[in-house]
């Protein structure tokens, strides 16, 4: 398979503590969303971080057919768009500025045209009347998605989303979601979105994949992987998954799983 994104024999960590260990991931579709599930602490962030080429790593990458891991960073960086919980602190620039220049790193100068692009962009994210506040001035939620319109207008070929919907929200967080499904699906790009809401991947999941302790417990459609056994292994959760009335999945949590001992 040459399209999409391919993990294979993956290592990644810091100087005394390796992470992500010998990581093998089906292969990551074009034009879907893929959610990454898991604990606290399980490598989540670090293996976002390492793909975008931002951490060591050791292992093969293949996006669309090309080795990540041989490109330069800058070339990465034209074909990945990483975006962490939070943006840099202390930048005074206005929104529009900001994200004007997020478009020009990978679409050359800017134009009327491109500050047009930028400004339809922003009304998608509801967002458009702040184009011209500084982004030092902005709450947490308003940050957040300044970022995911910097991640987006720079048209990725692989989109990392760290926890987006975190400051947001639950108004914000099912916009941001039909958005992103809606970009994924009409650029044709990989993109991965890290959540902690269950129920969030159960309805926006096309694909996901699920860590414990750097290892991958599951990977697969959501109905497959989000399951009462993979929830207590990986969670500790006894937990049901039943439809509602409207036919769609959901999580509910009952109790703790008890430990021997």
């Amino acid at each position: 398979m040459t399209q999409g994104l391919r993990v294979c024999n993956f290592s990644t960590g810091y100087a005394k503590r390796q992470v992500i260990d010998n990581l093998t991931v089906p292969a990551l579709p074009r034009g879907k969303i893929t959610v990454l599930l898991g604990p606290n602490g399980c490598g989540k962030s670090t293996l976002l971080r390492a793909l975008a080429g931002l951490n060591r790593a050791q292992g093969q990458l293949w996006l669309n057919g090309e080795e990540l891991q041989a490109q330069s960073f800058a070339r990465r960086s034209e074909r990945v768009v990483y975006l962490p919980q939070s943006l840099p602190a202390g930048v005074h620039l206005h929104v529009l500025e900001s994200v004007l220049v997020a478009r020009q790193a990978s679409a050359g100068k800017a134009s009327s045209a491109a500050e047009a692009e930028v400004m339809a962009l922003l009304e998608q994210l509801g967002i458009a009347h702040l184009a011209l506040s500084y982004l030092d001035q902005l709450s947490g939620g308003q940050k957040q998605l300044v970022g995911l319109a910097q991640s987006l207008i720079r048209r990725p070929e692989l989109l990392l989303l760290d926890e987006p919907l975190s400051a947001l929200d639950l108004n914000y967080q099912f916009h941001v979601m039909d958005l992103v499904t809606r970009e994924t699906r009409q650029r044709n790009i990989v993109t991965v979105v890290v959540v902690h809401d269950i129920n969030i991947a159960l309805r926006h999941g096309e694909h996901v994949l699920m860590l414990l302790n750097g290892e991958l417990i599951d990977s697969g459609e959501p109905g497959q992987v989000i399951t009462a056994k993979n929830l207590a292994r990986t969670y500790g959760v006894n937990s049901r998954i039943e439809c509602c009335s409207r036919g769609i999945p959901q999580v509910f949590i009952d109790g703790l799983v008890e430990r021997p001992g």
